[in-house]
């Protein structure tokens, strides 16, 4: 960023509301003939050359001024009010660039909603610009209007709060020096008084009725933020647990089977029970720990082992303990093994681990074959099986796993194709783009 652009974002301030919304054709129609009528008024106004000024210092002079207003006989009546003198006054012809602006006094109120601060400015200089000549006095007044409706809108609808107030200032300033400000007569002053006290009323209605709705669609936004963030947790926890509960249950029921004919596979089947239960408290506690980090008092994360999380560099070891139950499996690795981005080793890390659950809980005696292709910008991940008879400890998952996987590989564009091989046997299969980092 610039200094430049530090500079103007300071001045502007921090938005304080969101984007505005979009404006109806009528909205559109009625921004346009306020604008369109002002305007008219504004050059109508300033054609009318003439006005008559008030002298009552000329009471009883008997020399006439050029432009005086022959007074009328005097009220009939002991009492009765006197004529004022009055002088009346021709202002030279209105000039082409007093006509140009008198259009900008009004005109850019069209864009008073979508660019309230600008169409500010642009008013309150053409007005200025305008009284530099000899701008007729209902030509003022209408200015006059013109710059409130245009100060009105900046107050309503620009979200920059310190520029606003600045610019109020500036502009008080101008009318201060300028002749901005119309004669008015008595009569008018508590419409004068009235009206911006209206207005500001009116305004603040709907400030609340705009902080109101942000404020609802800001709630609304956080609870989608919230499942969203549970739904992803739930499939975090079902890719650590799934697995590993899915060895143990196997490696369970064999030790059961074997347990009095063979007492020694028995025993090393419970040794790959209690290696399998280490490995899921192990991610538990990492799971749980990176949830709980940011909870107040004492770190409940500060005894756990925060390592990176498992990619398919962990691919050797995830196939030797699915082996210990007894199931056959083959890895290949096609291409140039690269450095995947952390959220898609993981990804690709789960989509292997989830097939290789399902083969050992659906699939039991087939043999499983893991392929893992890492393209130019893409890697894909293949888990197959030939099929095999399906565990009586096996109990359906309900295709959770499946679903969490298409879910977590949509966040990085990716696909998964899951079902039935024609010739017998179950394949996943996923493909994930990726850069390199």
């Amino acid at each position: 960023m610039s200094r430049y652009e530090e500079f103007i974002g300071r001045v502007r301030g921090a938005r304080t509301i969101g984007a505005p919304p979009p404006l109806s054709r009528w909205a559109w129609a009625a921004d346009g003939l306020l604008a369109l009528s002002l305007a008219v008024a504004t050059i109508a106004g300033n054609l009318n050359r003439s006005y008559v000024e008030l002298r009552p210092d000329l009471a009883g002079s008997k020399t006439p001024v050029p432009g005086q207003i022959p007074l009328p006989p005097e009220a009939p009546f002991p009492g009765g009010p006197r004529p004022v003198p009055a002088v009346e006054h021709l202002l030279p012809p209105v000039e082409a660039w007093e006509v140009g602006a008198a259009l900008l006094t009004a005109l850019p109120l069209l864009l008073r909603r979508r660019f309230p601060l600008a169409v500010y400015w642009v008013v309150t200089i053409a007005a200025v610009v305008l009284h530099l000549g000899d701008a007729a006095d209902d030509a003022t007044r209408i200015t006059f209007a013109s710059g409130l409706v245009a100060a009105y809108s900046a107050a309503m609808y620009s979200p920059h709060r310190k520029a606003v107030v600045a610019s109020f200032l500036a502009g008080a300033l101008l009318y201060a020096v300028f002749p901005l400000v119309p004669d008015v007569d008595s009569d008018l002053v508590p419409v004068l008084v009235l009206l911006p006290i209206a207005l500001a009323s009116h305004g603040v209605h709907l400030w609340r009725e705009r902080e109101r709705a942000l404020r609802d669609a800001q709630e609304a936004a956080l609870r989608r933020a919230v499942e969203a963030e549970r739904s992803r947790i739930a499939r975090e926890l079902h890719d650590v647990v799934t697995h590993n509960v899915s060895m143990m249950t196997i490696q369970a029921g064999a030790a059961r089977t074997v347990l009095a004919t063979s007492p020694e596979l028995a025993r090393e089947a419970m040794l790959a029970v209690e290696a399998a239960g280490r490995t899921a408290m192990s991610e538990l506690r990492h799971v749980m720990g990176l949830l709980t980090m940011a909870a107040e008092g004492p770190d409940p994360a500060a005894d756990v082992d925060l390592a990176p999380q498992p990619g398919l560099g962990r691919l050797t070891e995830l196939a030797d303990g699915v082996r210990t139950s007894g199931t056959a499996v083959e890895v290949e690795v096609r291409g140039e093994p690269a450095a995947l981005p952390a959220g898609v080793d993981l990804a690709a890390y789960r989509v292997v681990q989830e097939g290789l659950t399902n083969a050992v809980k659906h699939a039991a005696g087939a043999r499983v074959s893991v392929t893992v292709e890492y393209g130019a910008d893409r890697v894909r991940v293949e888990v197959s099986d030939t099929g095999g008879r399906r565990l009586r400890t096996a109990e359906p998952g309900g295709g959770h796993g499946l679903l969490g996987l298409r879910e977590r590989l949509a966040v990085y564009g990716g696909t998964l194709d899951a079902g039935s091989r024609p010739h017998g046997g179950y394949r996943v299969r996923a493909v994930i783009p990726w850069e390199v980092p």
